[in-house]
This record gives C-alpha cells, structure tokens and sequence, in this order.
C-alpha cells in the first residue's frame, strides 16, 4: 500500500474517471526512472502505478472510497457489491511498466497508437507534457542521446558533426616566449530561413602559452560546419613544433651539441651558447669529455607551462672530433704525453 491514493495521484476524492487519467498520464512520464535524472524515481512510478491500478478501476474504487486500505487488503465485505461476494484481498502486481505500458496502449506512447485508454486526446496531451518545463531539457539531452522512456523512444536529438583537426606549426622560439596568432578559417554557417547554408570567414585567437608542448590541443568548441539536422563539430588545432638550428627540445630540457677537438675533450675548453631570451653564457668543461658525457645546466631550458618562473634543464652533448690522421711524429708526442706513471 502507498497510503493515499488520491495524493499519490495529486488529486481530489470528486475526480472524475478522466481526472484520473490525465493524472496518471502527466506524472506517470514524469516520474518514469528513465525520463529524468532529477524527477524519474522507481518508488514514485511504482506508487503511482498501484494508485492508478486501484482508482482506474469502479471496484477497486468503490471498495478504496467505502473502506479503504484495510477493505483492500482483507478483500471486499461479502455485502458489497451487486454481483455477489469477492472476497479477494487486492494485491498489487509490483510491475509499474506493466500498468504504463496497458495504460498508453503500447512500449510507445508516441507512436500514434489510439487503442486502450490512450486516445488522441491522451496523445496530444502526452505531446504537451514533453514540450513544457515538466523536464529538464539540459539532462534530457546530455551527450545527444535519443529522449527514451523505458524501452521506447520519444525522438533522436541532433547529433553533433565532426570534429575538424587542424596542425598548428609554431616555432621553439614561440613555445619560449609564449604568442598570439589569429588564424582564419572558412566553415559553412546555416542562413536565417534554416535551410539553407553559406560559407562564412572568421577569424580565431590562440594564446600560447611559455612553455606548451608538441601535441597540445586547443579546442574551439562548435565552430565547425553548420547543418539543418547536426550541432556544428569543434575546431581542434593541434601544436606541431618546428625544427631549431641550435637545440632540440626533450619534455622540458633543452639539448645542444657542442663540437669539440679531442685537445679540447682532453685538457678542458668552455662552450658559448646563445640562449632562447637573447643570452650569451660560457660554460666551463673541466672534466675529460668521453663519447657519453654531458654537462648539465640547471635552469637554462624551456619555461614550466604550469609555471612559467620555473625552467628545465640546458644539457650539452659534446660531438668529438678525432684527426683523420697522425704523422709518426705526433703518434710518438701523444703517446709519450699519455703515458701514466
């Protein structure tokens, strides 16, 4: 039992059997789990679907009107009634898409069926219930899924179209400092009349940020091609970085080869490098530079997009260069010059 079948029904105790149907009807689609996250509620729809079963039927009614949960639940008084003794106790079935499904005469309630109790009259109304703020469209329609109730569906929302990807090439120097460009693009834009459509310009912003890596997407959201029947797709443009003559980017660091003599990989030397921001800094190489060495720089590499104050790392690899050839003489100075003791 549900309690009071008029209130779950939200009407009142002289309804008429229509009342009761067009009750039924406007909270039955409301309330359905599928209609809404908000409004749908399996314990309301099945609570409505036990009051109508009860109210739609003249014994039930009658029985509920004279006494009742308790006539109901123990079954109707043998004096009731003009066709005789019933002393059935009334149970609900417990299947509310059962009693839905009997009530708008079939799985669909707009499929235009006018058999049952769903007539043209109940059909143009169900059609108004969806068309007033009974729903909550923004949820109804979230991730441009059909409107179902149920098993059925009420119509197919737009789709959106395709997303359009766009590379964006755009120097080291541009991902150092950060920049802006203004990119134009052509997309067709639908005409006032809603039929037809043309090609229109427009021109789009993109702030760069210090720091932004190859691969970065930015998203302009529903600026792709218009159409009579699809929500316009993203413009997506996609960060290609260019190539640098002097440095190669790694994440966050930047990585630069230095050409050295083997004197100079052996007795020590400073490599001068010019920066990103216009800096001219020397380092000093101490140590014995062997094929797999390299000298780190904190702090010289690209700027942290999360963080623009912070920077990775300069790191210098050394390309060694060995003579072709040694006169006999020479062999002889470097192997005197080379041998420990």
């Amino acid at each position: 039992m549900v309690g009071d079948y008029y209130k779950t029904l939200d009407i009142n105790r002289n309804a008429t059997d229509a009342d009761i149907k067009k009750a039924y009807r406007r909270l039955a689609l409301k309330f359905h789990p599928s209609s809404n996250r908000e409004t749908g509620s399996t314990e309301t729809f099945c609570q409505l679907g036990e009051a109508y079963d009860v109210l739609s039927d003249p014994r039930k009614k009658a029985t509920y009107d004279k006494f009742g949960e308790d006539g109901l639940a123990g079954g109707i008084p043998p004096e009731f009634g003009s066709s005789g003794a019933w002393c059935s106790k009334y149970v609900y079935h417990g299947k509310p898409e059962k009693t839905f499904r009997d009530f708008f005469g079939g799985d669909n309630p707009f499929a235009g069926e006018r058999n049952g109790p769903y007539d043209e009259g109940a059909y143009s109304n169900a059609v108004l219930v969806i068309l007033t703020k009974e729903y909550s469209f923004p949820d109804f329609f979230t991730n441009d899924t059909p409107l179902q109730f149920g098993g059925f569906q009420a119509g197919v929302v737009k789709t959106q179209g395709p997303h359009i990807e766009r590379d964006l090439h755009l120097s080291l120097d541009d991902l150092f400092h950060g920049c802006s460009k203004h990119i134009k693009i052509s997309h067709r834009v639908m005409n006032e009349d809603g039929h037809t459509s043309g090609i229109k310009d427009k021109i789009l912003a993109i702030n760069v940020k210090p720091g932004w890596k190859e691969g970065t997407r930015i998203i302009f959201p529903k600026e792709g091609d218009q159409g009579p029947n699809c929500i316009p797709g993203d413009i997506v443009f996609i960060l290609r970085q260019t190539s640098h003559s002097l440095f190669v980017r790694q994440h966050n660091d930047l990585i630069y080869k230095a050409h050295i003599t083997l004197q100079m990989a052996l007795v020590g030397f400073s490599v001068d490098v010019q920066t990103l921001d216009g800096r001219l800094i020397s380092i000093p190489v101490n140590d014995v530079v062997h094929p797999s060495y390299h000298k780190v720089v904190t702090g010289e590499g690209m700027p942290l997009s999360q963080d623009p104050d912070r920077r990775g790392n300069l790191i210098i690899t050394f390309d060694i260069q060995f003579p072709k050839k040694l006169s006999a003489e020479r062999k002889y100075l470097i192997k005197h010059a080379l041998t420990f003791k």
